[in-house]
């Protein structure tokens, strides 16, 4: 690995750098740059072990060998615009429409400290691939991106998924938060329902990205074993019942 690349892909944690992200993270849910610092800071080894995980699937050589870069590809209207209803492409580009996000937008929250993510290294590849489809994800586990509650179930799920250690801590930091708050129980059971839910699916960053958006979407689930998240929908309702916004969303806080 060269010097260069070595100041992008740590080969150590940062232990200081995390703890001082995640107090601004749960100060303040809407900071994404504070995750990607934590992702930085403990996830040493993860894209290599990913990458090198990948390489061994039936189909990882060949994603490897054309390495799309799928944020170009998800922010080409065309490209999302094409996939019909029912499919998780149609759930994703409503996914897009409703919250306002995109794949362009997401990978420029991504830049943070002068850190050049564009490298060309086959580790980066990935972890600008799995950066892309954390979206995705959302789409797939039923999740919602717009709330604290989603986020921290799909932070568990994703600490199942890739053992990385940074999704690990801050989905412990927010389960801490959350017992001190309304409803922390039942938020508890629904994070760890994210972690079993994660655990149990078979590996997403396998996927064939491309593929799976023109996959019925209760096909693809079903294909994935990824199961209905239950636990999360009764923190949702029991949190949210005494305050639902006009736009639908619930205002569920850590604080």
């Amino acid at each position: 690995m060269t010097p260069e690349i070595s100041t992008v892909i740590p080969d150590r944690r940062d232990w200081g750098t995390a703890f001082k992200a995640l107090r601004r993270l749960l100060a303040d849910a809407n900071d994404t740059a504070q995750v990607f610092r934590i992702m930085r800071a403990l996830n040493a080894g993860t894209a290599k072990a990913g990458y090198l995980r990948l390489m061994g699937t039936a189909q990882g050589g060949r994603l490897a060998y054309e390495r799309v870069e799928l944020a170009e590809r998800f922010s080409d209207p065309a490209f999302i615009a094409q996939f019909r209803e029912g499919t998780v492409g149609a759930a994703y580009a409503e996914f897009l429409r409703k919250t306002g996000y995109s794949a362009t937008g997401l990978a420029e929250v991504s830049k943070i400290d002068g850190v050049d993510l564009n490298l060309r290294h086959p580790y980066l590849w990935y972890g600008r691939r799995m950066r892309d489809t954390h979206d995705i994800w959302h789409v797939l586990t039923g999740y919602r991106a717009d709330e604290p509650l989603g986020e921290l179930c799909l932070v568990a799920f994703s600490y199942a998924q890739t053992r990385g250690l940074g999704w690990g801590f801050i989905a412990l930091g927010g389960a801490l938060k959350a017992l001190r708050a309304r409803g922390g129980k039942l938020v508890l059971r629904a994070i760890r329902e994210g972690y079993r839910r994660g655990k149990n699916a078979a590996w997403l960053p396998g996927e064939d990205y491309e593929r799976l958006l023109a996959e019925p979407l209760d096909v693809a689930r079903a294909r994935l074993n990824i199961t209905e998240p239950n636990a999360y929908r009764i923190a949702r309702e029991a949190v949210g019942r005494a305050a639902v916004r006009a736009d639908g969303t619930m205002p569920i806080t850590f604080s």
